[in-house]
């Protein structure tokens, strides 16, 4: 895991659950890099279940979308407990800093490819996904050349998943195929326009120093 100010700000990092939840992963020897991994386990779950739900229809369906949704969260609950207990837990690691990024970006891919092939627009996912992967590129750019990280959105990672789950679940319940092609646009246009803030951002701090 990243220096404490390299974090992401998140305000669920404060509430109760994700201490207790924090403290018990700690209490049992799990170590960051672990729960990160894991992340990607959710992440190729909530894949499967995106494909499984072309396959299958009425309540079937239902509950594949639904449960792509719920992976979505579990890998948010993932990202934000390896930083607790590298951080608050003391149990960070040398290699940290590549599981903390690397497992990110296969999980995001995963994520919005998975939802490309529900919405039988798979071109669409694969769009989202690597717009998505070239936001974290470009805040990792700005940390390159020495400034602070830029987790500026409109869509960045919290706010897509955000978008992306809103978006599973109400296609669980209506026009799975019409809703995350919706979807997709939104996120596509989102993160597009969270690379040209960022980029923006870069370019000025660039300039000026």
């Amino acid at each position: 895991m990243s220096e404490p100010e390299n974090r992401r700000p998140l305000t669920s990092r404060n509430s109760a659950w994700a201490a207790r939840l924090a403290s018990w992963a700690v209490t049992r020897e799990i170590t960051p890099n672990q729960i990160s991994q894991a992340s990607m386990g959710f992440a190729a779950a909530g894949f499967a279940f995106y494909a499984m739900s072309t396959q299958i229809a009425g309540i079937a369906q239902f509950l594949a979308l639904f449960l792509a949704a719920a992976t979505i969260q579990a890998r948010l609950v993932c990202n934000l407990i390896d930083g607790m207990v590298a951080i608050e837990g003391g149990k960070g690691a040398k290699d940290g800093p590549f599981w903390n990024e690397a497992p990110d970006r296969v999980s995001d891919y995963l994520f919005l490819a998975g939802a490309g092939l529900a919405a039988n627009q798979p071109s669409l996912g694969l769009l989202a996904a690597v717009l998505a992967i070239a936001t974290a590129y470009i805040r990792e750019l700005g940390r390159a050349e020495g400034f602070p990280p830029d987790f500026s959105g409109p869509l960045a990672k919290p706010q897509r998943m955000a978008v992306l789950t809103a978006g599973t679940v109400i296609a669980a319940f209506y026009a799975s195929e019409w809703t995350l092609t919706v979807t997709l646009w939104i996120l596509v246009a989102g993160t597009a326009a969270t690379i040209l803030r960022r980029s923006w951002a870069l370019i000025e701090k660039l300039k000026s120093r």
